[in-house]
């Protein structure tokens, strides 16, 4: 069975799941879940936990992880906040708020890049460091305080609506076809899955895997950038500790999603779906009263889960014991 029909065989399964959920849900909490403020509370919540789901994908295709992703998106937010408080709200301001995010972004990402890629550190000790260093350094700077009370330029983005979609959704599916197109349709993206795939035989080829990785890992960190931009516009602050539970949720949609843990496969479009399926679950378990802390044990199971089936699928493609 080749990785394209395992693929498929993950968005037949998240269909199904997702039409499980809709009609359990539908029985259980008919008139509150087909409200339209639970729609529109889903539609808040997954800009922000699937832009970081993307970031994290990214790296997982490439057979790493980058764990730093929350650390990344307070310390750009940190930053971004920074700047929009103390200059005028003008349109050079606005424009020095995202080129201090994105240098941010570009500085971290390329540390982390380089000790993946040219040091050797397993990704997982590499952001696991990165991780512990930013927060230190975001508590530090701001003192574990929230920086708030920004200008109309960032706050716009949460409030505007196109069509009667929220701008943050519309950016985020606008994130999700600029990634499926880096991903399916360029040379930068091939070699990102044949780097997951088998690392050494692409480097053997001729192909610069160390410069792909460290902008895969570049990539990842400007995502968190865009995560922090709309984290920023929806709270009206930027804090050390913001974020903290999506770090577990982004590597369950991934891996929903059909990510390999192991790298070399997996599409954009499927961890959409697993998106939908997870905030349709949270949103219902949370009109149901269902503890926050039994909803974050769910993940883990579930992430337990996929893994175990998953390696046991992969075992059965590859024909292994």
């Amino acid at each position: 069975m080749s990785a394209n029909k395992t693929q498929d065989r993950v968005e037949i399964y998240l269909s199904v799941l997702i039409a499980v959920v809709v009609i359990a849900f539908s029985f259980l909490i008919p008139s509150v879940f087909w409200s339209a403020a639970n729609f529109q509370s889903i539609a808040s919540q997954m800009p922000i936990l699937g832009v970081l789901a993307l970031a994290m994908a990214v790296t997982i295709l490439t057979g790493g992880i980058n764990l730093s992703i929350i650390a990344t998106m307070n310390a750009c937010g940190l930053v971004m906040a920074w700047v929009a408080t103390h200059y005028p709200p003008t349109f050079s301001s606005m424009l020095l708020v995202i080129a201090a995010g994105l240098v941010m972004a570009l500085a971290i990402g390329s540390v982390i890049g380089f000790l993946v890629a040219v040091v050797r550190v397993s990704p997982i000790l590499a952001t696991l460091g990165i991780m512990t260093l930013l927060k230190g350094i975001n508590i530090l700077i701001s003192k574990g305080s929230a920086i708030s009370n920004f200008p109309d330029y960032i706050l716009v983005i949460n409030s505007t609506n196109i069509l009667g979609i929220p701008l943050p959704l519309l950016v985020f599916l606008a994130v999700v076809v600029v990634l499926w197109v880096i991903l399916e349709k360029s040379a930068f993206g091939r070699t990102l899955y044949l780097i997951g795939s088998n690392e050494q035989a692409t480097h053997y080829s001729g192909i610069n895997t160390r410069k792909t990785l460290i902008w895969v890992y570049v990539l990842s960190s400007v995502l968190c950038v865009i995560a922090a931009l709309l984290m920023m516009s929806k709270l009206n602050s930027a804090k050390a500790s913001y974020g903290e539970s999506y770090l577990l949720v982004s590597i369950l949609a991934a891996v929903l999603g059909g990510v390999n843990p192991d790298g070399g496969f997996g599409k954009v479009f499927g961890m959409v779906m697993a998106l939908i399926l997870l905030q349709m679950l949270e949103s219902g378990l949370n009109i149901l009263g269902v503890s926050s802390y039994i909803t974050m044990a769910l993940w883990g199971g579930l992430l337990l889960a996929f893994i175990f089936l998953k390696g046991a699928q992969i075992s059965r493609l590859f024909g292994k014991p």
